[in-house]
């Protein structure tokens, strides 16, 4: 017993009698229970910019536990999604001064994003980049936002993985294409002259890659970007408790992102480190740059991760965003904080990338 429990069992005896103290005792080694947390309303902060409280601000969907229960409907819904996302590219494609030019890498298929100006220290580096949607929304040019920012606003070029999915190609269809194409970038650029960087799927595909890239033997790239990653599929982690129902995005563990999680995993065990890379061996992977926010359901897969890689040895910076839900920082390239997030990444791939 240490000084601090004898000093409250003495109190106990003055005030209590002996049957207090048994009372105490048993208090004491109670396991601790689930808090329950009174209905409250949550405001849109103050403390960021007017672009980003609309999007903190943006209602739940009505039908967020709503969604696909076939492969027809699940297909369905993508597309509608998918041709929604592409109408809008073009013109942040003209904003930010980035060209597209779709490819393909030894049978997958790809979009080589460049800007319009890539500063001297960028020339002989590329950009790998697996795009998010939960592993089974954002297929061809729809999932090229974000690398459509991350070549804007940090001056590189970004080669954007269009990489096979569910319902017709589950795991592990995505980390194959991704290691594809991880393979043959190298024949354009030196591994230690390459980053990987994507959310959510993307941020976890990010970390599966390096893991399996570990597995083989193969050159790991210079630095990676893994954003709000989906690294425990399991549903582990204080933030899925917490932020339930406040991520206006993800909304709640179980809800459609999860569905599709599972329709990628199909049935294997979803503690596999390549579907739950937190539970991997993180000893020498590259250094690593995180972002989540503070609504973000996926902030506690985050912080667990840069918790893992740090435990690890590995070199990893963790930035969490004031008040912004799942991936906040690229659904709008207008947001001042988008910018200074792809710059922060960009200053961050800079400092560890060869040249």
């Amino acid at each position: 017993m240490n000084h601090s429990s004898f000093f409250r069992m003495t109190v106990s005896v003055a005030v209590l009698g002996v049957s207090g103290i048994a009372q105490c005792v048993a208090a004491e080694s109670t396991p601790p229970t689930a808090r329950e947390v009174p209905a409250r309303v949550l405001p849109v902060p103050d403390t960021v910019s007017p672009q980003m409280q609309k999007i903190i601000g943006t209602p739940l969907s009505p039908t967020w536990n709503v969604y696909p229960k076939t492969p027809e409907e699940w297909k369905a819904q993508v597309a509608k999604t998918a041709d929604a996302a592409v109408r809008g590219l073009p013109a942040m494609r003209a904003a930010l001064k980035v060209s597209i030019e779709p490819m393909t890498i030894d049978g997958v298929k790809a979009f080589m994003l460049t800007p319009a100006v890539i500063p001297p220290q960028n020339r002989n580096r590329l950009l790998i980049h697996v795009h998010g949607g939960c592993y089974v929304n954002g297929p061809g040019e729809s999932g090229t936002s974000e690398a459509t920012m991350m070549a804007g606003f940090g001056g590189f070029k970004v080669l954007s993985v269009d990489y096979r999915m569910p319902p017709d190609h589950p795991f592990p269809a995505a980390l194959d294409d991704a290691m594809t194409v991880w393979k043959a970038a190298q024949k354009m650029a030196p591994a230690k002259n390459m980053g990987i960087i994507g959310s959510s799927a993307g941020g976890g595909l990010t970390l599966a890659v390096v893991l399996k890239a570990k597995m083989d033997k193969l050159p790991l790239p210079g630095a990676i970007a893994p954003g709000t990653p989906m690294s425990d599929l399991t549903g582990a982690g204080d933030s899925f408790h917490t932020n339930a129902m406040v991520d206006n995005v993800l909304i709640a563990y179980g809800a459609s992102c999860d569905a599709r999680a599972a329709m990628y995993a199909n049935g294997r065990d979803l503690k596999d480190p390549l579907l739950s890379p937190v539970y991997g061996d993180m000893s020498g992977f590259p250094p690593t740059i995180l972002n989540t926010g503070t609504r973000d359901l996926l902030l506690s897969n985050t912080v667990r991760v840069h918790r893992k890689l740090r435990q690890a040895g590995v070199e990893a910076a963790l930035y969490v965003h004031e008040g912004q839900a799942h991936g906040g920082w690229y659904r709008d390239y207008t947001a001042p904080e988008s910018k200074e997030t792809f710059e922060e990444i960009g200053r961050f791939f800079d400092k560890h990338l060869g040249r």
